[in-house]
């Protein structure tokens, strides 16, 4: 319990520099309402889109990577937390499970805390399956930020577990849908910072996740 003490206090210290500003509407675009004109915001989606339409809705969210690789595994979250469709035949809860699934148990409430930062509100969801929407993520960098080196010297003995570390993630955000007959593409910039602890001859977990767009640098 001691440590697990001392790993929320090394949370809460690396995390104080981070602006607790919760996005009200996260890259909403013309998918929650249709545009009263065209608009360069509003566009045809391409032909060939980067993540495909797969051709049967699954039940599950696929599951995030088992690997002792922080970087790897940091990939695996980011796309957890931005690759779901609301056509398929998964809720919005089984999208959040799938990610606190992989979180330390000591920190698995908090990481439920940030999770719902990431994905829409319940009433938000059901909107946006009115329309179809899909959304993905393409990730252009995964990085440890300077600030964690910083966080590292400046930490007592023992402070930080072992194996923890940083990663900020830098990509585009891809939403999707349909409004009346219109297909709609939006797209924006998305940086966040994922805390995980891969301990040696160990799987990695989630510690905790930045607020979006606030990433740790």
């Amino acid at each position: 319990m001691h440590f697990a003490h001392r790993r929320r206090r090394v949370i809460a210290i690396v995390s104080s520099g981070i602006a607790l500003i919760v996005l009200i509407v996260v890259g909403l675009f013309g998918l929650l309402r249709g545009p009263e004109k065209p608009s360069e915001d509003a566009r045809p989606a391409p032909a060939a889109s980067a993540s495909p339409v797969p051709t049967a809705r699954p039940d599950q969210p696929p599951p995030i990577l088992t690997t002792k690789d922080p970087e790897n595994f940091t990939r695996s979250v980011a796309g957890a937390l931005f690759n779901w469709d609301t056509r398929d035949r998964v809720g919005l809860s089984d999208w959040a499970q799938v990610i606190v699934d992989v979180a330390d148990t000591d920190e698995a409430p908090a990481v439920a805390s940030d999770v719902r930062d990431y994905l829409p509100a319940a009433q938000m969801w059901q909107q946006l399956s009115t329309y179809g929407t899909r959304q993905w993520i393409e990730i252009e960098s995964v990085a440890v930020p300077e600030a964690w080196a910083t966080a590292l010297e400046q930490a007592a003995p023992g402070q930080i577990p072992q194996g923890a570390t940083a990663l900020t993630v830098t990509g585009t955000r891809h939403r999707t849908g349909t409004w009346k007959t219109q297909a709609l593409n939006t797209e924006r910039q998305v940086a966040f910072t994922v805390f995980v602890v891969c301990p040696a001859k160990e799987t990695c977990t989630l510690l905790r996740l930045s607020q979006p767009d606030q990433p740790l640098e």
